[in-house]
This record gives structure tokens, C-alpha cells and sequence, in this order.
């Protein structure tokens, strides 16, 4: 009984200010006006000609809702300096909103990049509603005027004049109604949208008509209409002979060349014709009504008559390009999963008979004594043995490479094997691949940015034929076959003492590539083998600094580097024990020339204990003696610390890293790392009897031993020296390791660098290498390979935007190529750049030869052509100087002609020919005419209407009118007097 009282209060309270769905969403329209500030006079600076397509276009975004349909509220605006004016002078109580102005601007009809409403009505601002769904749309009659209503409403309640539109039925058909409103006038935006075009339309007068009966003008005679006139032709059918380049003929060798194309050189240019259509625009800016006619029977907008042309280009989807195929063929050999048995078939290395035999007999010659080196055994001819087998097994047919291309390729790679003298594999240099710049050259140094290769280097010229393999010869299993054959090159290098050419001298270069690091670290031990079984001394020219001795004057940064300072390397003896334990193979070894004249007292006889006898020795140091016996101090020769690549040294670390913060971790790091500085301290001590730390501190680091002068005892000043405080440190490693150096000449230390091992161990990691890691491994050298192509390319055509995108794409691969998982997405985006960069060359030299820039005899006249050409690279839509009757202007017409004639009826063709008349003479005939229809016609008709008293000012309207094969389209801005809600 109390419940009905409660309830009448309530029902007395309730607020009706938002109760419908429909008011809620007015008031969301304005609150977001509201926000974006988009209220009041709206207020800006006469429009200057073209700044719609050279000004800035930006955008905001918010979403609001009808119940539960989703709405995306957009606000455009052409970005603009704000006004020098207060804006007082401006506030006339009959001021037309800056939108109405905008609509009667003529500086900036058909502009060639813009929002379509821009294009109709020509506004600089402007606010649309649409369904924020892409399949969302509003069909009905009844919420298209709802919609339209509800703009009006929050139109009128905010005092906004920016024009605000609503997007209705199919996305797809760009319809749009909309209003603007301002002191006491209102513009109302509508449009009518036909499939089919009517025939009263098709011309101007029909449109002019639809006009004047919109205007609903009453005055007597219609005030005058202005027009702005655009008619557009389209040229699709380009002569074939304006395309020069044709796609490489596969199957040609010649020489050096495969497919037409140099080995170490990638190919350039696109197959096909990367522009696919030229459209012209031909403009009449400002007419009158009655100036010209044009109906259904007779026309006045004659092209070739057009004050202004303009041209843009339709570029080709994806045009066949040689660099970018080439490019992305090779990176899908990345996402390859097999590997090269697998590819090869692994019957290719069965051995069967007779020969397994012969294998297993030469295999066990290897643990019986022989008198001939080990190079000499039957390892090498296994080797070919194997090759020969492989040839054998997979057949001529099966093989993916023939022998002619695989030998080219081969030579190419390995110049010096041309040369079949014995000490023609002595040489390291080899030729550079192609037009390749000079080392201290910008482009050359991009290797270490791309982390790649030299482009002089092996490495690189070995990434591009597997390139050129993997698109013309066989994909997978040419790249499979090619690197089989690398593989035994090397093996048979490492086994017969041949350097490894095109590679620079000295350890790994840890800034290229891990695949080009092994094979320098396959040189090394070539090096090393080569001087050990040889019986000469292994430091080579460039590794030969020892001439200058270590003292007080040649501190350095650190202790390395100071360390490097008179260092050289001894050789071994034929022995593969990693130690000497016994003396009596010396006479051996002097035979084998193991001793070198340098080492002095080295040479003796051994017959006395090692730690009495100087071995080892390579020169005096200076003035310097030892500290206690007073004699000069020698400095040894010792050992070079171990070459190593990127991946040894991660191991290193990691095994470093693993040993903990312990004491006893910290210990044996330090006698870990301290390997190369024990050798050096039992070669000095053999080079040096009876010297002490002190001495090997003053040659191996100055700046540890301090020296000052102090006065003596009777008086006189001498010169007294000291170990640093570092190595005053108990049981510091220094101190330590110096008392567990005994002394050993470096020919009978371990040895710091097992050239045997470590060679098989590049050896092996080449030989499991699959086609997926090899492309993962080179692909850097192909970008750097593609860069320089481009480059080399662009610097004939000189085009300034491509010259932007080879900077980004160098910039963005130096940021990507340095770590070796990059990601597939990263990878994608530098090739497509790089596509990106040859097409633009591609359609410029399409461009200039249909333009017959390089034919062009008037030197001024053949620069105007060329700035034409590139303007069309990088602009939307091109004016032409001098319409018709310009340079570009005649080329243009000419091309249109030649289509006409192409596609012109042959009976009709033919009668003219026969009649006699020159070439000239048939074209002015009639047998053709010059242009095809129109493609598409564009109107834009301006007039202005008086207004009602007490009002001045004229009212503006404006219709846009599009004719194309497609549609039909018609826009137009009508003012009305408005009465506000």
C-alpha cells in the first residue's frame, strides 16, 4: 500500500533533456565539435593556386553511436598558417561562412591528389560522419534524412560553419549529403549518383540546364554561369619499340657470361613495361556561358585548343623487375628446409668395389710410418676420387649444373687455378668481380655497415653466383651442386698448402660476415701448414712488426698492444704431437730449416740444459740488458695468438662466463686467459738465461715497471726502478705464471693455434652447411651487391628520390643485418625497398625513351624534356609548358596519333594509302582522328544569386558534374535562406 507513493515522486523528477536515442546522439555530434573547437566564425586567408596539392592534409578521429550502430566522426582540414589579421574587421552581420567563399575559388579546381570533396566542392574543411563498419552502410530513405536532420540540429545549436557531411549507401559509391550553415543562410550539399549515364548529360548544355533549375533563381534573364572545363584522354597503347630493354636470354654463354649477364654482376631493369598508361587532362580554367557551345551535335573543346594540359602516368602493378626477382627468389631459399644430401641424394657419395677398397688401404697408410709428407697420402686423391664419383653417379642429365657453366663459375671464383704452373696457386690476389670501387672507396666500405663481404672478396663474388645459379640454373639443386664443388675446392686447398684467393690477409675480419670469417680462418691454417711443412718461417710480410724492439718509449694503450709490438711467429716441425719431449730430432730440424740466422746461439747444438743455453732468440733490444746478470736483453720470437671468429669467441665467453664468481671460477679464468702470456714468458726465459720478471715486465709492459732517479749512498744519481703496485699484488697471475714458465723456445711449446684442428672444424661446419643457412649467411652481400647496383644505376639517371630511399636503405640495413636472426617481416621491408628503388629507374628510362629524351638535339629543349620526366616520377599530375603546342606538348600529340593510327579501321587505312599521299598528308586526311574519346568529362559551373533585402551579399552555388564509361556524378552546393530549429 505505501509503494504507489515513492513512485509518483520519482516520476515528478525525472530529467527528459536526453531521453531518446536520437537526442543522445545530437548531443555526442556537438559535444565533439565542442572538443575540436570547430564552433563559432569560422575564419582564414584567400586560397593561393595549388596549395591543395602542395599544403599539408590532416585528419582527427572520434567515434560516436547511435544506439548500438557505430559511427566514425572525421574532421579534414588543409593545414594553414594562422592569420596576421585580429579577425574585428571581418565580423559583418551578413558575412557569408569562409566554406560558401570556398565554393566560388577557381585557384584550385581538379586538384590531382585530394579527398573527393575536396574535389567537388573545393573545400578547405570539412567534417564527416560514416558508418565505422567497412560492410556497415545507411540504405534507407528515412535514416538518411534522420542523419541529416540530426546535423542540422547540431549545427544550429553549436553556431559551427565548417560543412558536415554524412556518408550514406555503399562506401564503394562516395555518396554523401551534407549542410553548412551561417547567419541566416544555409547551403544544403546534394548528389545524384547514375550507373547509366542520361544522354541529355552528356554534354554541356544538358548540364547547364540541370543548373539553372536548381539555381530556383526568380530573376529574369539568370545571372551569368562560369565554368571550369576538363576533358581527360587515356593512352594504353604504348609502341612495343618504346620499351628498350628485353629480358636476358637464358640459355646464352658466352665467355663470362651467363644468361646474358657477367658473373659477380647482378642484373637491373624491368621485363616489362613499368608504365601502363598515360593520361592527359585537358583544361579550360575559365569560361562563360555562351563563350563556347558544345551539344550533342557540335563541340568548341577541341584538346589540341586547351589552354592548360596536364599529365600523369599509370604505373604498371608489379612489373617484372630482373634485381628485385633475383632478390626475392634468393631469399626464399632462406625458408628451404632440406639439406644438400638431401637435395644431392646421397647416392652421390656411395662408393662401391674396388674403390672402397682403395679408400680403406689409404686410410690405414695413415698409422703406418711413411717417409713422405702428409699432404702427399692418398686424402686428396680420395678427394677427387670422390668428385669424379659424384660426376659419375649423378650423370650428365641429372647433374643440376653442366660442366661448361660449373667450370666457368669455378674459374671465376678461383682465378689463380687458370694458371697451371705449380706456384700458380702461391698468389692471393685475385680480380676484382665486375666494375667493383676502389677499397678506400665510401660504397666499398659498406660491408662493414651491412656486415657482409669486400665487394672484391670471395665471399661476395660467391654470393652472387649462387644468385644467378639459384634464378637461371636450377634453383635448390644448382646452389646445392655449386657448394658441393666450394666445399671440395677448399678441402683440396687446405690439403695441398693453396692459398684461398680474394680474402685479405690476417685473422678474421670480425666485421663481415661469419661464412667469410672461416674462410680467413682457413687461410690462417693454410698459412701455418703451408710455412710448417715448407720448413720457412710463418710470419708473412704483413705480420712481420718484430723489426722494432720493445722499451719505456713504446708504451700503448693497453698491455695487447704493447704485446703485439716485436712479436713473431716461429714455426713448427712436422710433428703432430703438441709437445717436444726429447732433443733428439735437433739435427732434424736444423735440416728442416727450423732455425732461422736471427736466433744467434739458437743455432748451437742443444747438448746442454735448456735453461743455461738462449734459444728462441730474434734480435737484441736496444740498449737494454738484464737487470742481475747485465748481459743485452734479447727479445724471443713467440708464438701469434690464435686467429679466431665471431662464433669462437661467443663460446669463449659463455665457457668463461660459466665459471663463476668463485675464487677458484676467478683462478682458472685467469690461467685460461692467460695462455698466450705463459708462451711468452717461456720463450723469453729461453732467450734470456738468468732474467727475472722484471726484465720480461720491461719489454712486455713498459708502463708496469717505474723507473726515478734517486741519490745514492756516496752521493750520485742513479736511476731506480720498480714493478708497478698491480704487480706487486700477491700472488697476482703475472707472478704466478712467471713462476710456472720454464724455459721452452716457442718451436717446443704447445701450440696456440692447432692449425690441423681448426681447419677441420671449418672444414666440417662448411661441409653441413644447407642451401637455407648458406642464403641466411650471404644474403647480407646480396643487399650490399643490390645496393651498389642501384646506385651505379641511378647515377646515369639522376633521380633524387631514389637517392632518399637508397639512404633509408642503408640505413635501415645496417640497423638489421648486424645480428644474425633477423626476422623474415625486417628482411622483406630492405627488398622491397630495393624493388621499390629499381622500378622508379625502370619507369624513368621507360619514360625518357618514349619522350625521346636522349634523341632530343636542342640541348635546352632535351633539359626541359628531362625535368619533365622525372617531375612525372615524383608528382601526381604534371602541367605541361605550352599546353599542345610545347616541347613535351608535340610528343605528347604524337603518341596519341600513333595510337589513333594503330587502332584506325584498315579498309579506311588502306584506301588512303593506295591513294599516294605521304604519311603527313593521310593523317590531316581524316583516316584518323588525333585523340579518342574522352574518357572522362569534368564541370565545374560557379554562379551567384541575390539575395532577399536586407541582405547584400550575393549567395554562392556551385555544381560538380563527372562523366566517365563507368558513372555519372553529379554534386552540387545550393544556398537557401534557412530558418533555424
Amino acid at each position: 500500500a505505501l509503494s504507489p507513493q515513492p513512485e509518483s515522486e520519482v516520476f515528478e523528477i525525472t530529467d527528459f533533456t536526453t531521453a531518446s536515442e536520437w537526442e543522445r546522439f545530437i548531443s555526442k555530434v556537438e559535444e565533439v565539435l565542442n572538443d575540436w573547437k570547430l564552433i563559432g566564425i569560422s575564419s582564414g586567408k584567400p586560397l593561393e593556386k595549388g596549395v591543395y596539392t602542395t599544403g599539408a592534409w590532416e585528419e582527427k578521429s572520434d567515434e560516436i553511436s547511435f544506439a548500438d550502430f557505430r559511427f566514425s566522426i572525421t574532421h579534414h582540414y588543409l593545414v594553414q598558417e594562422p592569420s596576421d589579421k585580429d579577425g574585428k574587421e571581418e565580423l559583418v552581420e551578413d558575412a557569408l561562412p569562409l566554406p560558401m567563399q570556398d565554393l566560388l575559388c577557381m585557384n584550385n579546381d581538379f586538384p590531382p591528389r585530394a579527398h573527393c570533396l575536396v574535389r567537388w566542392y573545393g573545400l578547405r574543411e570539412f567534417v564527416v560522419i560514416a558508418p565505422a563498419a567497412n560492410n556497415d552502410a545507411v540504405l534507407s530513405e528515412s535514416k538518411c534524412n534522420l542523419l541529416l536532420s540530426s546535423i542540422s540540429i547540431a549545427l544550429g545549436n553549436t553556431g559551427c560553419q565548417i560543412p558536415l557531411f554524412v556518408q550514406i549507401h555503399h562506401k564503394w559509391r562516395r555518396m554523401y549529403v551534407g549542410e553548412c550553415q551561417g547567419p541566416g543562410v544555409r547551403t544544403d550539399f546534394e548528389m545524384v549518383h547514375l550507373r547509366k549515364v542520361p544522354n541529355q548529360y552528356i554534354h554541356l548544355s544538358g548540364l547547364l540546364d540541370i543548373f539553372k533549375s536548381k539555381i530556383g533563381c526568380p530573376l529574369t534573364p539568370l545571372p551569368l554561369v562560369n565554368m571550369a572545363i576538363r576533358l581527360t584522354y587515356v593512352l594504353q597503347d604504348w609502341q612495343q619499340y618504346f620499351w628498350p630493354q628485353q629480358p636476358p636470354d637464358i640459355d646464352a654463354l658466352v665467355g663470362g657470361e651467363v644468361g646474358g649477364l657477367e658473373f659477380g654482376k647482378l642484373p637491373f631493369g624491368a621485363c616489362e613495361d613499368p608504365i601502363s598508361e598515360l593520361h592527359l587532362a585537358t583544361t579550360w580554367p575559365h569560361l562563360t556561358e555562351g563563350i563556347i557551345v558544345d551539344n550533342d551535335v557540335y563541340s568548341d573543346l577541341d584538346p589540341i585548343q586547351a589552354p592548360q594540359w596536364s599529365v600523369r602516368v599509370r604505373k604498371a602493378d608489379n612489373p617484372q623487375c630482373l634485381l628485385g626477382d633475383f632478390l626475392t627468389e634468393f631469399f626464399k631459399l632462406c625458408r628451404r628446409k632440406e639439406s644438400t644430401d638431401e637435395i644431392l641424394g646421397r647416392s652421390a657419395f656411395e662408393e662401391e668395389g674396388k674403390e672402397v677398397a682403395d679408400i680403406t688401404h689409404a686410410l690405414s697408410k695413415l698409422t703406418e710410418p711413411a717417409p713422405v709428407p702428409i699432404h702427399k697420402l692418398s686424402v686428396t686423391n680420395m678427394v677427387h676420387s670422390a668428385k669424379k664419383k659424384i660426376r659419375k653417379h649423378r650423370g650428365v642429365d641429372e647433374s643440376p649444373l653442366n660442366n661448361e657453366v660449373l667450370n666457368t663459375i669455378l674459374l671465376f671464383l678461383f682465378p689463380d687455378a687458370a694458371d697451371k704452373l705449380s706456384d700458380g696457386f702461391e698468389s692471393r690476389t685475385s680480380t676484382p668481380a665486375g666494375n667493383n670501387p676502389p677499397p678506400e672507396n665510401e660504397d666499398y666500405n659498406l660491408f662493414s655497415q651491412f656486415k657482409s663481404a669486400p665487394s672484391d672478396s670471395l665471399t661476395y663474388k660467391l654470393a652472387l653466383c649462387l644468385c644467378m645459379i639459384n634464378f637461371y640454373h636450377g634453383g635448390v639443386k644448382g646452389v646445392a651442386h655449386l657448394w658441393q664443388e666450394f666445399v671440395l675446392e677448399m678441402r683440396y686447398r687446405w690439403e695441398n698448402n693453396y692459398l684461398v684467393p680474394g680474402l685479405a690477409n690476417g685473422p678474421p675480419d670480425l666485421r663481415c660476415c661469419l661464412l667469410h670469417q672461416k674462410l680467413q680462418m682457413l687461410n690462417c691454417c693454410i698459412e701455418r701448414k703451408k710455412a710448417r711443412d715448407e720448413g720457412k718461417r710463418g710470419s708473412m710480410s704483413d705480420r712481420s712488426p718484430g723489426d722494432t724492439g720493445k722499451g719505456a718509449d713504446h708504451s700503448g694503450d693497453n698491455a695487447d698492444k704493447e704485446k703485439e709490438i716485436g712479436k713473431s711467429w716461429e714455426s713448427w716441425s712436422d710433428s703432430e704431437e703438441e709437445f717436444f719431449e726429447c732433443l733428439s730430432d735437433t739435427e732434424d730440424l736444423k735440416g728442416n730449416g727450423q732455425e732461422n740466422g736471427k736466433k744467434g746461439g739458437a743455432k748451437e747444438g742443444n747438448k746442454e740444459p735448456v735453461n743455461l743455453k738462449p734459444e728462441g732468440r730474434l734480435h737484441p733490444h736496444g740498449k737494454l740488458t738484464l737487470l742481475h746478470p747485465g748481459e743485452p736483453l734479447y727479445i724471443p720470437i713467440t708464438q701469434e695468438p690464435a686467429p679466431m671468429t665471431e662464433d669462437l669467441l661467443e663460446e669463449q665467453s659463455e665457457v668463461l662466463a660459466k665459471l663463476g664468481t668463485s675464487a677458484e671460477g676467478a683462478h682458472l679464468r685467469a690461467r685460461m686467459q692467460s695462455a698466450c702470456l705463459l708462451s711468452d714468458m717461456e720463450s723469453f726465459k729461453a732467450a734470456n738465461p738468468g732474467c727475472c720478471l722484471e726484465d720480461f715486465v720491461r719489454w712486455y709492459s713498459p708502463r708496469d715497471y717505474i723507473e726515478e732517479e734517486v741519490v745514492d749512498e756516496k752521493g750520485n744519481v742513479v736511476v731506480k726502478g720498480e714493478l708497478s703496485a698491480r704487480m706487486k699484488i700477491p700472488s697476482n697471475m703475472w707472478v704466478e705464471a712467471w713462476e710456472t714458465a720454464k724455459p721452452v723456445p716457442a718451436r717446443r711449446q704447445k701450440r696456440l693455434f692447432d692449425d690441423t684442428r681448426e681447419a677441420e672444424k671449418v672444414l666440417h661446419y662448411l661441409a653441413v652447411q644447407k642451401p637455407a643457412d648458406l642464403a641466411r649467411h650471404l644474403l647480407p652481400c646480396i643487399i650490399h651487391a643490390a645496393v651498389l647496383k642501384v646506385k651505379e644505376e641511378e647515377a646515369l639517371e639522376d633521380i633524387s628520390s631514389v637517392r632518399k630511399i637508397i639512404k633509408q636503405i642503408i640505413s635501415h640495413s645496417s640497423k638489421v643485418l648486424r645480428f644474425p636472426n633477423t626476422e623474415d617481416k625486417k628482411l622483406e621491408e630492405i627488398i622491397a625497398q630495393i624493388m621499390s628503388a629499381e622500378a622508379i629507374i625502370a619507369r624513368a628510362r621507360s619514360l625518357k625513351a618514349k619522350f625521346g629524351v636522349e634523341k632530343c638535339d636542342n640541348e635546352e629543349e632535351k633539359d626541359d624534356l628531362q625535368r619533365f620526366v622525372n617531375c612525372l616520377l615524383d608528382q601526381p599530375e604534371v602541367s605541361v609548358i605550352g599546353a599542345g603546342r610545347g616541347p613535351a606538348g608535340s610528343i605528347i600529340h604524337k603518341l596519341f596519333v600513333n595510337a589513333q593510327r594503330v587502332s584506325a579501321v584498315p579498309p579506311l587505312d588502306e584506301e588512303l594509302r593506295r591513294s599516294g599521299l605521304s604519311e603527313e598528308r593521310r593523317l590531316t586526311a581524316g583516316a584518323v582522328s588525333d585523340f579518342p574519346p574522352p574518357t572522362g568529362r569534368e564541370v565545374i559551373l560557379r554562379t551567384t544569386v541575390p539575395r532577399p533585402a536586407p541582405y547584400s551579399k550575393p549567395l554562392p552555388q556551385r555544381m560538380y558534374s563527372v562523366l566517365t564509361k563507368e558513372d555519372f556524378r553529379l554534386a552540387g552546393a545550393f544556398s537557401a535562406d534557412t530558418t533555424f530549429f
